[in-house]
């Protein structure tokens, strides 16, 4: 049996590999490994290590994350997580570790995976987030991935770029989008009473995470504020608000969405952790998907829903037509909100494509597990002569 070490550190990244690890599981050849870090050990973050164990059984469970969200608080975070990371994948010992995305949790372990020479299987390389130092961190894992599963052909393209394998880089498609198909959508009666909260007949879904890359080009809180001040001009809209994630300046927004709520508790609820069903039902059953989550551009636009992308965080990465890019300025905002609920954009979302596939993504990874080849120290493949043919 080859072991499969995959690992989790947030909320969203759990969400997207929970079939993959249900795959793993269910699979004869394969042993599943679960190291769970960062956010899930934190009560700050709905301590959802709790969702996990219902789930899975966790093999390694690694402290890291202090609780600050200043940079040296979030770089001192990475060392203890290399440093937890050691022993655990001395301990587990896999054939392979799988790492999603771009974080700073997602960083540590795969530095350390690397110098124990252990092969990483890396899903969305490739992609751009300009506003966000996850862009720096996401092309750094690919470096030390071995084997990288894209979501499309453009980030295959940059994968390559890098001089990684192009036997290796595989156009898999987005394991959100997957989920979407996988995942049962509560009704908007079922949404409500699970949170607690009336949606009403319109509501907002709002999801804003700091700009952690360029904030002398854009000022993550004073663009929330702008946010706030403009969704009071559609009072007839409920706002359902999630955290943001463990970013450089996470704990001033989380600050402002409780003040938000304490002044219009009929309005507006927020959320620690709504998790992939309800996050995905709300995102079905909202007028609009605000804010600068990859999520808006990756998952929500298989459900048919608008999506309202504010200012520099995503900036880079590919977007089908149903998301409306915007300024992080009052005005644009607005412009943006309005124009998502015009009934003109509203049909031009329900037949908009996602560039992110179209959900067989699990099993072309499953598939590759099975068959990992033997380990052997990575060689450079130069972009220009033709790497295809390596």
């Amino acid at each position: 049996m080859k072991k499969i070490a995959v690992f989790t550190g947030t909320r969203a990244e759990y969400g997207l590999l929970y079939w993959l690890m249900k795959g793993i599981q269910a699979d004869p050849d394969l042993e599943l490994q679960l190291i769970v870090s960062g956010m899930h050990l934190s009560p700050e973050f709905g301590y959802t290590v709790n969702e996990i164990e219902k789930e899975f059984h966790i093999n390694e469970r690694v402290e890291m994350l202090l609780s600050s969200s200043s940079v040296e608080g979030i770089a001192k975070s990475v060392g203890l997580g290399v440093i937890g990371f050691a022993g655990s994948l001395e301990r587990l010992k896999p054939d392979c570790v799988v790492i999603l995305g771009d974080r700073f949790e997602a960083l540590a372990i795969a530095q350390t995976a690397m110098i124990l020479q252990i092969p990483i299987a890396h899903l969305h390389g490739g992609e751009i987030t300009e506003g966000a130092i996850d862009d720096s961190i996401r092309h750094a894992i690919t470096k030390m991935a071995h084997y990288h599963f894209v979501s499309n052909e453009e980030h295959r393209s940059r994968v390559l770029q890098l001089g990684e394998n192009p036997k290796y880089v595989i156009n898999s498609g987005a394991l959100g989008v997957e989920n979407i198909y996988r995942t049962k959508i509560l009704s908007r009666t079922e949404l409500s009473e699970s949170l607690n909260f009336d949606l009403g007949v319109s509501f907002f879904l709002i999801t804003y995470h700091p700009v952690t890359s360029g904030e002398k080009l854009e000022d993550p809180e004073q663009t929330f504020l702008e946010l706030l001040d403009v969704l009071k001009n559609f009072p007839q809209h409920k706002l359902l608000f999630t955290f943001p994630n463990a970013d450089h300046g996470g704990h001033c927004i989380v600050k402002h969405i409780k003040r938000y709520i304490q002044q219009y508790p009929q309005q507006a609820a927020a959320v620690n952790s709504l998790g992939t069903q309800r996050y995905l039902s709300a995102a079905c059953h909202a007028d609009a998907v605000i804010g600068n989550s990859s999520s808006g551009l990756i998952e929500v636009p298989s459900l048919k829903t608008p999506t309202v992308n504010i200012g520099i965080r995503q900036r880079g990465r590919a977007a089908g037509s149903s998301v409306i890019h915007c300024q992080a300025s009052a005005q644009s905002i607005r412009n943006a909100i309005a124009k998502s609920l015009s009934s003109k954009f509203q049909e031009q979302v329900k037949i908009a494509t996602n560039p992110y596939g179209q959900g067989d993504t699990c099993n072309q990874i499953l598939n590759f597990l099975r068959d990992l080849p033997e380990y052997k120290p990575k060689q450079f493949f130069n972009f220009n002569q033709n790497p295809e043919n390596e």
